[in-house]
């Protein structure tokens, strides 16, 4: 029986206590279910972006037909290679903590596909995805109609989520690019505040095979007059997002300039910060997450609310008892997450060099394992054997496995890169993650011993493997 069954079964019991009304909610919340996941496959259906050449028109004119509904709210968008994400629901977290109503729209999704489109930081709910499909559905017929090539799943959902947002309505739209910026089907968006977390080789293939091509790309996103917050960013890649800024005449805010993390320690879940704002220093802010990187992420959050409110050094900073309720709240699942003890697993959804190096970074310093066992899944396209130098080092043993993907990579194609940096007496094949898992954690415990409390499990290498993990090991949708 699937957790939706279950909550119905549940609710029918109510029901038939309580009176018809609860019984009809629960049949009503499985019909809800059934027309989202209808609504999925017909979105899944579509093509990804990586088969078509880049081009706003379609999205230009959805936005068109739909009667612009991205301009019914303000934004705030963010590009770069790693931290989207968590650096999107930190800026969510403190915009609510301010009393204003938030959409959050962010990919890939972990474990389900309305994850992507948050509304005052919780998931919309499947009838909200639901109806809000069969509003725009005939308007994305009409697009597919007069194109040569049908609108994208990625195009398709970014309608959705700028519709939901105009309908709810929102006060603030907090937007993740999908890929690159320029031509990023979000683009369509013409954001106050620019945000730009550090740029690192990815998706070379499509954005460039330097720092400066790939941040030419991702410059596209800051828009005229608008306010550009610059992750501590590689020299070539910092040149280029400086030179758009300037021909657009928007103002620059850089880490290690006009705002940073002075000063950082360990606490107990997560780390202690004192930021440099661009309105003037917060002390004492707790963030339970786990790396440097995450911290940087807290500045460059910190410092786009700053300018979104128009804050700066004569107005002084914002609320520092609001700032701290927001980040000590700030949640980022798959990203570094403990999700059981004993042995301790850790779910990280690091893809690709520069994240991973941020993980191992952080597990250096936040975590003490007698034994630390990987469980590495990655997708084709991906800088698997740096990704894997990488993680040697700190990894006792590593079991290869594959992810549902279409493109995740069979797991003895993977094992043989691996077995080339471990050596093949520390690597375990099992091609299925769940039993993977099974085995990660038996190897962990055999190795810590008697200490149990010292052994470790780390899975990571893709989204999908750490969504599905975390599903395994039953943490259901990734909230808010």
């Amino acid at each position: 029986m699937t957790t939706a069954d279950r909550t119905g079964s549940q609710r029918g019991g109510t029901a038939q206590r309580g009176g018809t009304t609860a019984q009809r909610g629960g049949t009503t919340a499985q019909r809800d279910r059934a027309r989202r996941q209808q609504v999925e496959a017909q979105l899944l259906a579509r093509w990804g972006e990586s088969k078509i050449g880049p081009s706003r028109h379609r999205i230009d004119r959805l936005m068109d037909v739909l009667g612009e509904p991205q301009r019914s709210y303000r934004a705030i968008h963010l590009t770069g290679t790693n931290g989207k994400t968590s650096t999107a629901r930190m800026v969510d977290e403190l915009l609510r903590g301010f009393g204003l109503r938030t959409g959050r729209y962010t990919s890939p999704h972990l474990s389900d596909i309305t994850e992507r489109i948050v509304l005052d930081g919780r998931p919309v709910t499947d009838a909200v995805f639901a109806d809000g499909y069969a509003e725009i559905e005939p308007y994305l017929e009409m697009v597919d109609a007069a194109s040569d090539v049908k609108m994208t799943f990625f195009e398709a959902v970014t309608g959705l989520a700028f519709a939901i947002f105009a309908d709810a309505p929102v006060d603030v739209a907090v937007v993740e690019v999908g890929l690159g910026g320029a031509w990023d089907a979000t683009n369509v968006l013409d954001a106050e505040v620019a945000v730009i977390t550090p740029i690192d080789l990815d998706h070379t293939e499509l954005l460039g095979e330097t720092h400066a091509e790939i941040a030419r790309e991702k410059a596209g996103i800051i828009a005229a007059g608008a306010s550009a917050i610059l992750a501590a960013q590689p020299i070539e890649a910092a040149a280029e997002l400086i030179r758009r800024a300037t021909e657009v005449g928007a103002a620059v805010a850089r880490e290690g300039l006009e705002f940073g993390v002075l000063d950082r320690s360990l606490a107990v879940g997560g780390q202690l910060l004192r930021i440099q704002g661009l309105g003037g220093v917060y002390d004492e802010v707790f963030l339970p997450l786990h790396g440097g990187y995450q911290a940087q992420n807290a500045a460059c959050a910190l410092a786009a609310v700053e300018a979104f409110f128009g804050v700066g050094a004569q107005s002084g900073p914002l609320d520092v008892d609001i700032v701290r309720a927001a980040f000590a709240a700030v949640r980022s699942p798959g990203r570094l997450e403990p999700v059981r003890s004993a042995p301790t697993v850790l779910v990280d959804a690091s893809h690709n060099p520069a994240g991973m190096r941020a993980t191992v970074q952080a597990l250096a310093e936040g975590f003490d394992f007698r034994q630390l066992i990987g469980v590495v899944a990655m997708l084709a396209g991906k800088d698997v054997r740096t990704a894997l130098e990488i993680l040697e080092p700190v990894l006792d043993e590593v079991v290869i496995t594959q992810n549902s993907s279409s493109r995740a990579i069979p797991a003895d194609e993977l094992a043989a890169v691996a077995v080339d940096i471990f050596g093949a007496d520390r690597v375990t094949v099992e091609p299925r993650l769940d039993d993977a898992l099974e085995t990660a954690v038996r190897l962990a415990e055999e190795g810590a011993g008697d200490v149990v409390v010292g052994a470790g499990v780390l899975v990571t290498g893709s989204v999908v493997t750490a969504g599905e993990a975390r599903m395994l090991l039953g943490e259901g949708q990734a909230e808010g």
